[in-house]
């Protein structure tokens, strides 16, 4: 199996992060976003999309990050990062849905306008979308929040594949203005997945990231 991903893909980040915890063998080919490598015929092929990351197994092509990580769990043979019981997979699949359609999608455009954009020279941040992405998050923090009580995951006892796709930008959390200080099980729960093997071989320890790769995740 091959994987193509770019430095400081969040998504590429936490499908690095099951392969890891799944001990699985993969080959890691990293493509150059300033080279345009994403864009290149080659790749268009893979992804039409241009983005990271895929995955290629034989004859198989897959890409979105969340569906790679359900089938590299079935894959394995069965795992407790997707179990096969009915309800504990819809429930996963509800949380993989609401972190892109929301959480993290707020979280991503926050950074991207706030951090990225300016550090990067690609234009002018939007004030009006930064506020807007703080907004949103403010609104969807405290589902969070709340599911977190009492909980070290968000589905079952164990880690899933729910969880590494929810904290795929917690390393980012002091790098925008939204405050993230009310939020006790939030961080909680970011701290104990960053702390996980499998998350620490994939990502840095304290510092943002300071890649321009967030614009393919």
């Amino acid at each position: 199996m091959q994987l193509y991903t770019t430095p400081g893909s969040p998504n590429s980040r936490k499908v690095m992060a099951v392969i890891n915890h799944l001990g699985l063998t993969v080959d890691i080919r990293q493509l150059d976003f300033a080279a345009q490598e994403t864009r290149k015929p080659f790749f268009l092929a893979l992804n039409p999309n241009g983005m990271v990351p895929v995955l290629v197994d034989g004859d198989f092509c897959l890409w979105e990050s969340n569906a790679i990580n359900a089938y590299l769990a079935d894959r394995s043979g069965g795992s407790t990062l997707y179990p096969r019981d009915l309800e504990a997979r819809a429930d996963i699949n509800r949380w993989l849905l609401w972190e892109q359609a929301h959480f993290n999608r707020s979280v991503g455009t926050l950074i991207f306008e706030s951090v990225i954009k300016p550090m990067f020279g690609m234009g002018e941040a939007s004030q009006a979308l930064i506020d807007f992405c703080l907004a949103d998050i403010g609104r969807f923090a405290p589902v969070l929040e709340k599911r977190l009580q009492g909980r070290d995951t968000l589905v079952g006892d164990d880690v899933t594949i729910a969880d590494y796709a929810m904290v795929c930008l917690e390393k980012y959390r002091g790098a925008t203005a939204f405050d993230w200080s009310p939020f006790a099980n939030i961080n909680r729960y970011f701290d104990m997945i960053r702390a996980l093997d499998a998350w620490k071989k994939v990502s840095a320890p304290d510092e943002a990231a300071t890649e321009p790769g967030l614009v393919l995740a």
